[in-house]
């Protein structure tokens, strides 16, 4: 009788889906390494494809796992060949059993494939499935292994096959032959004289060759069922697992690209405030140095005076890069507030003087340095952030700079500071001076563009443009809360109608 027994079952943890770093079968999502590169051992090595995405599959066995595969087939054939000697000694042996050398080669048909079970799945179950069936007919004294084989190689194709479809139709032939077998051996054994007359004076709720009908199908069911439903399971952990293996990866790259955006971000920063630093500073003493020159012969008074503004701008440009310097220093060390004005270092103070309350004397600085300007403060004033005063101030020093740069020492500026209902406005205006006949200056382009970011950051609006009338106007408005303080969104800065013609 087929499957009339079932002693044991034997199951797998499945593999994990994490391949080994250096394995080229297996990539990472786009941007990975081609095959044959060398895969970074930081980076987690996954499937081609997204577990959650039609079409994908388990990888691979690995080497390891295909040396077990070997050695548990092995185990099995000798474990077959133990098994059909003590049914010989025990003498529970079929009426006429196969020759020993049948039997032998029929055992090895039905456990040697195992060897091979992950490479090739649904094959090994079809080469074992007809060597069990042939091992039944021709009376092979064997049961236990020959059932525990079968069963192995029907839980591997639910587990590692990669074409689910074809796993499901060879399973699926697989038990329907089983199961079309049994009730031919059901029905022979019920039309045997013999067993008929044995059977036939039996009697009680259920004949014998009911009671054994029923315990035939029901172990056939479960048999087939548990090898079923274990190889599904085993895929499914697997698909799970490579599930997880992916979002930890797609962590590591968003954890990679904020760290990559913080940092770019904060080079950004920084190339703001040394440019605006530095510009400022320099184009103040260029301009005295120009003027202590030319009167250097004629009034000597005047030109000490200009070299006096020189050598302060120097020592303002110095004190200001110092700060820079111990902010970089100082961000890799724990502190409760750094760069503000209660951070408690010299850096921190150092930027936190410039801010709005500084821009009375930003202004009378570029007046010393020829510059007509003119500054207005409208409105109540209203306590900002530090970094919103900060930008502002930097805004305007930024916009003088390109003044002096571009319109000339003639230019007439207007700096104007308004305090409405529910913005703070900056204006930094000039009408031309004596651009036209001096020609353009050379210039990064770096000082519009790092207005627009100061701005952008504090959420606010940026316009710079030229004037109808002549000469040039920035203005940078930001938003006020409820409080009076400044709110930022980090969101994209919007401009104005009027975009500016050529970056100063």
């Amino acid at each position: 009788m087929p499957l009339d027994r079932t002693r044991g079952q034997q199951t797998e943890d499945a593999r994990p889906v994490d391949p080994r770093p250096d394995d080229p079968r297996h990539l990472g999502p786009p941007g990975a390494p081609d095959r044959g590169e060398v895969v970074r051992r930081d980076v987690v090595p996954l499937a081609v494809t997204d577990p959650d995405e039609p079409g994908w599959v388990r990888p691979t066995p690995s080497a390891d796992e295909l040396r077990w595969d070997m050695l548990g087939a092995a185990a099995l054939f000798l474990g077959g060949l133990l098994s059909m000697a003590l049914a010989h000694l025990s003498g529970l042996l079929y009426e006429d059993p196969a020759a020993g050398w049948v039997s032998v080669l029929l055992l090895a048909a039905v456990t040697v494939p195992l060897a091979v079970r992950r490479r090739w799945p649904s094959v090994v179950l079809l080469v074992v499935a007809v060597a069990f069936v042939v091992l039944q007919v021709l009376r092979v004294p064997e049961t236990l292994v020959s059932n525990i084989a079968l069963f192995c190689a029907m839980y591997t194709v639910g587990a590692w096959e990669t074409d689910r479809r074809r796993a499901t139709v060879v399973r699926g032939i697989v038990v329907v032959g089983m199961l079309a077998w049994l009730f031919v051996a059901l029905f022979r054994a019920s039309t045997d004289p013999e067993l008929m007359a044995e059977w036939g004076d039996q009697v009680g709720a259920l004949s014998p060759i009911v009671a054994y009908t029923l315990l035939q199908l029901l172990t056939n069911i479960l048999y087939f069922a548990g090898a079923w439903f274990f190889g599904e399971h085993a895929w499914r952990s697997a698909r799970e697992r490579a599930r997880t293996a992916w979002r930890t990866h797609l962590l590591v790259l968003e954890r990679r690209r904020a760290e990559e955006q913080a940092v770019s971000l904060e080079r950004l920063r920084l190339a703001r405030e040394l440019h605006d630093a530095v510009a400022h500073h320099v184009s103040l003493m260029g301009v005295q140095a120009a003027a202590a020159r030319t009167v250097l012969a004629s009034d000597p008074q005047r030109a000490a005076d200009a070299l006096g503004h020189v050598e302060n701008s120097a020592r303002e440009a110095v004190h200001e890069l110092h700060g820079i310097l111990g902010m970089l220093r100082d961000s890799g060390e724990p502190a409760g507030d750094p760069g503000g004005r209660d951070g408690g270092t010299a850096s921190g103070e150092a930027l936190a003087s410039l801010d709005l309350d500084a821009l009375p004397h930003l202004v009378e600085r570029a007046r010393a340095a020829g510059v007509q300007v003119t500054y207005d403060e409208i409105g109540e004033r209203q306590r900002l952030r530090p970094l919103a005063s900060l930008n502002l101030y930097r805004i305007a020093q930024e916009a003088l700079t390109n003044t002096r740069k571009h319109a000339g020492p003639g230019a007439r500026t207007d700096v104007r500071l308004r305090w409405l209902a529910e913005v703070v406005e900056l204006e930094v205006s000039d009408d031309g001076g004596t651009s036209r006949s001096r020609g353009a200056i050379p210039s990064t382009g770096l000082g519009i563009v790092g207005m627009r970011e100061r701005v952008a950051a504090d959420g606010g609006t940026f316009e710079a443009s030229r004037r109808r009338s002549g000469g040039f106007v920035v203005r940078a408005r930001l938003p006020l809360g409820s409080d009076g303080r400044a709110v930022g969104t980090g969101g994209p800065v919007p401009t104005g109608p009027r975009q500016t013609e050529e970056q100063r």
